[in-house]
């Protein structure tokens, strides 16, 4: 997968992850994930990119925008002291509409809006893991980036809680959020500038 676990067979919690010092870590249902290495130039230019357009949006809006590292923290139950807490991730880009949701250690809650951009180190785990721990947690949307295939898959929440079918969007797209209405752009503005030369969509 890319990551490797803090400590095979141990489950931590949020209050762990507090302690820790060294280098970029999330927690999925308990077990440690090793984000590091730090994420590639075209990586850092896609997810920049993007912030800029969906900040530059919600200007107006009741939303806010913000970019990794931030804490995203999904409790499985109402009781949520740092002791219970066994999920804690830092999407590339977060939106969060609800502002009781927010506090200065970052989002409490599900976000209306979640952007992963793939890199060889996390690409399963966004497009496997993180898929379905937004999923049950009840993110409204999910975008997934590949930045050198210049494709966007949405994944929309139904009326039953569940993702639909990955919706894609090509280079020459307009792609929208229905979870949050001002967010609406041309890909051509993001994936215009990524380089053509590269052979691997995940590099």
């Amino acid at each position: 997968m890319g990551q490797t676990l803090r400590k095979e067979q141990e489950v931590f919690t949020y209050a762990d992850y507090l302690q820790w010092e060294d280098g970029r870590w999330e927690l999925i249902d308990g077990i440690a994930y090793d984000m590091s290495p730090a994420p590639s130039r075209i990586h850092q230019r896609v997810t920049g990119d993007l912030f800029a357009r969906i900040h530059a949006l919600l200007q107006d809006s009741p939303c806010e925008v913000y970019v990794a590292p931030f804490d995203v923290r999904l409790p499985d139950s109402e009781n949520i002291i740092d002791e219970d807490i066994r999920t804690v991730v830092q999407p590339d880009i977060v939106v969060v509409c609800d502002e009781k949701k927010l506090d200065d250690r970052g989002c409490l809650g599900a976000p209306d809006l979640v952007v992963e951009v793939l890199s060889p180190s996390t690409a399963l785990l966004d497009l496997r893991e993180k898929r379905d721990l937004y999923e049950r947690h009840g993110v409204k949307e999910y975008w997934i980036v590949h930045p050198v295939y210049r494709v966007v898959m949405v994944y929309r929440m139904d009326k039953g809680g569940v993702y639909d079918k990955a919706e894609v969007f090509g280079s020459a797209d307009m792609v929208e959020s229905n979870a949050v209405a001002w967010i609406r752009f041309s890909l051509e503005e993001i994936f215009g500038k990524v380089p053509a030369e590269r052979k691997s969509p995940l590099t």
